[in-house]
């Protein structure tokens, strides 16, 4: 299980170095392959390639096609390397919105990649919304 908040920048090349605390729950020992899927919040969710497969392989027979394209069309599957970093390709930094400054909350199951301002921007939003809702 993934919890907290982490505050972390992307180098030129779009990688991110993951914390150490997160690396032990996302990768295996055969494998480093992690999953990247791009959410409906404007964030990426981070997890590890056996959660995103065992999701992917129910959805291909049991999916919508809206599932389906979620799950595996707007995803990717990099590999944490030596260094303990991930490559966030641009086509997922450019649907989410990712610039340099980003945030990293644990959120159970996976983790969240969110650009810093628009985690702000999310933020005041669902406080607005929470505010509207008790009157």
């Amino acid at each position: 299980m993934f919890s907290g908040i982490s505050s972390l920048s992307l180098d030129p090349k779009g990688r991110m170095t993951v914390p150490v605390r997160y690396r032990e729950n996302l990768v295996s020992k055969e494998s480093n392959e992690l999953a990247l899927v791009e959410s409906h919040f404007g964030c990426l969710l981070l997890m590890s390639f056996f959660e995103w497969k065992k999701k992917v392989d129910y959805l291909a027979q049991n999916g919508t096609e809206e599932d389906k394209r979620f799950w595996i069309g707007l995803s990717d599957t990099p590999e944490l390397d030596k260094s303990g970093r991930v490559l966030i390709s641009p086509v997922l930094r450019q649907g989410a919105e990712i610039r340099k400054d980003v945030l990293l909350l644990g959120v159970g199951a996976n983790l969240e990649i969110w650009d810093a301002s628009r985690l702000q921007n999310h933020k005041a939003s669902m406080r607005l919304n929470f505010e509207n809702q008790k009157r």
